[in-house]
């Protein structure tokens, strides 16, 4: 393993065009690195947002209304969890990451599955409840273990790369190798979430990924399979459409409304 293994996934074709178009997406948003003024409900709310729109690709039925009550479901529950943490955990991705995603796992799987099962990683490969339908099998635990195991350092590193491609490929990580018994895809988001809030792309946290995950719903599933077995290539298409996704973030930023 080299030192730096997201820097050339950063320098696939495109792929640095288009995560430069997406940060630039969100500094104007926060107007030019200024980062502009922005209060605590306003990052509230886009954290909400998000929680609902996470729960909405995991399954969950529950409007943003019913989510903003405290009337959601246990998906919908536990998405908000993660996000009440998430500012208070994205600092610790670059020192203990295995630790940020169990405990994401532990605050959105806690009305899901058994007390014992919360923030533990799977030692096997069944049954691994499908939140993310169309994916193809989940890999072995040793596979997953190991693959886990290089993303943590991979994370603690230095690295070159833009931190919408980490936060990317962070992503669809968690997402394939399904670490967990349950809410793999509810993890995988946040994870993703707490990598841009980290790596200052969005440290107020005023954009919503999760947004621009579900309004791009329809190519979310494709491109996960495309990038678990399609080489190069998949992750190539996986990072385009990530990029796509942030600037669809931006643009759906609950600041956009109120500055309207």
């Amino acid at each position: 393993m080299t030192s730096d293994v997201f820097e050339p996934l950063a320098g696939l074709e495109g792929v640095g065009s288009a995560a430069r178009a997406a940060r630039d997406a969100v500094d104007v948003l926060l107007r030019d690195r200024g980062l502009r003024k922005v209060s605590a409900d306003m990052t509230a709310e886009a954290l909400l947002r998000g929680a609902h729109a996470s729960a909405a690709l995991a399954g969950s039925p529950s409007t943003l209304d019913e989510v903003r009550r405290g009337d959601g479901d246990a998906l919908a529950a536990g998405a908000v969890r993660m996000t009440s943490e998430l500012m208070g955990l994205a600092p610790q991705l670059n020192t203990a990451p295995v630790k940020v995603w169990t405990r994401l796992h532990q605050l959105a799987a806690a009305d899901l599955g058994s007390e014992d099962q919360l923030g533990h990683l799977r030692t096997s490969r069944e049954p691994i409840p499908d939140d993310i339908p169309g994916l193809l099998p989940a890999p072995s635990a040793d596979e997953m273990w190991e693959r886990l195991s290089g993303l943590a350092q991979a994370l603690t590193r230095p690295t070159k790369a833009p931190g919408l491609v980490v936060a990317a490929i962070v992503h669809a990580e968690l997402a394939v190798l399904r670490p967990f018994p349950t809410a793999n895809g509810l993890v995988a988001r946040a994870a993703e979430h707490a990598v841009l809030i980290a790596k200052g792309i969005d440290p107020l946290s005023v954009t919503v990924p999760e947004v621009g995950q579900l309004e791009l719903a329809g190519s979310y599933a494709q491109g996960l399979r495309d990038y678990a077995s399609g080489g190069l290539v998949g992750v190539q298409a996986w990072l385009l459409r990530s990029c796509e996704v942030i600037a669809l973030s931006a643009e759906r930023s609950p600041l956009n409304t109120s500055s309207q």
